[in-house]
């Protein structure tokens, strides 16, 4: 039964976002982006002096807060207990925490459950890390979308320079690294790309090139999402 939930995975660079939102816009579905919500749980808990090493406390905590996303795909504003995060989880030190409470097993869980039930209603496009594999394996379309490391580490590169962080090229593509490493390493839900799910290489594509591959094949494999992209124009 088609309920029109399409699932995007890839490591840090790769597009994701920027090709789920607008992906979301052009089909006239809700944008779910599951990593902002291990972001948000990370600066709730260094808020709370939560140590990244607790996994009890970080477990306890992943399953009593409450976060939402909502607006329009692009403009996604991002709150955990009625607070709105969405500027305050793109800092560097965030992220960092996020990629490490993310391996923890619990947190993990905790956060699943509450991707699925944002997501149960479907019509939905969601990007991550595990969205394919673990969140919706019954996803109707599944994609992994790659690019070169060097590709992205720049385009990282280039969004922390357009946030206004002095950061050099080289420290960019350390950390893309040492992240693509605990993707890969972590016992929960290591980032992997599912057995039915298309591999797209992103880094010799513009955005909208990648989007209208995702299109073509959306449409073979979900005749409702025609109808509906017309309905959203």
């Amino acid at each position: 039964m088609e309920r029109g939930i399409i699932a995007i995975d890839g490591p840090a660079g790769s597009g994701k976002s920027t090709v789920g939102k607008l992906l979301a816009k052009r089909l006239g579905y809700l944008y779910m982006d599951t990593g902002a919500m291990y972001r948000a749980l990370a600066w709730k808990a260094l808020s709370l002096g939560i140590p990244l090493d607790d996994e009890e406390a970080l477990t306890h905590l992943a399953e009593r807060v409450h976060i939402t996303l909502s607006g329009d795909p692009d403009a996604v504003r991002v709150a955990i207990d009625g607070q709105d995060v969405t500027d305050a989880i793109r800092a560097p030190e965030i992220s960092r925490a996020a990629s490490i409470i993310a391996a923890i097993l619990g947190v993990r869980r905790a956060i699943v459950a509450k991707q699925r039930e944002m997501g149960r209603r479907g019509r939905v496009v969601l990007e991550g890390r595990d969205t394919g594999t673990v969140v919706f394996p019954d996803a109707d379309v599944k994609f992994f979308l790659d690019a070169r490391l060097e590709v992205r580490a720049r385009r990282r590169f280039e969004q922390e320079r357009a946030r206004g962080r002095e950061v050099s090229f080289e420290e960019i593509l350390r950390e893309t690294e040492e992240r693509d490493r605990r993707d890969a390493e972590r016992s929960a839900s290591p980032l992997r790309q599912a057995e039915d799910a298309i591999y797209l290489d992103s880094s010799e594509l513009s955005v909208e090139q990648v989007v209208e591959r995702m299109l073509e094949i959306i449409r073979q494999r979900m005749p409702s999402a025609s109808s509906r992209e017309r309905e959203s124009k």
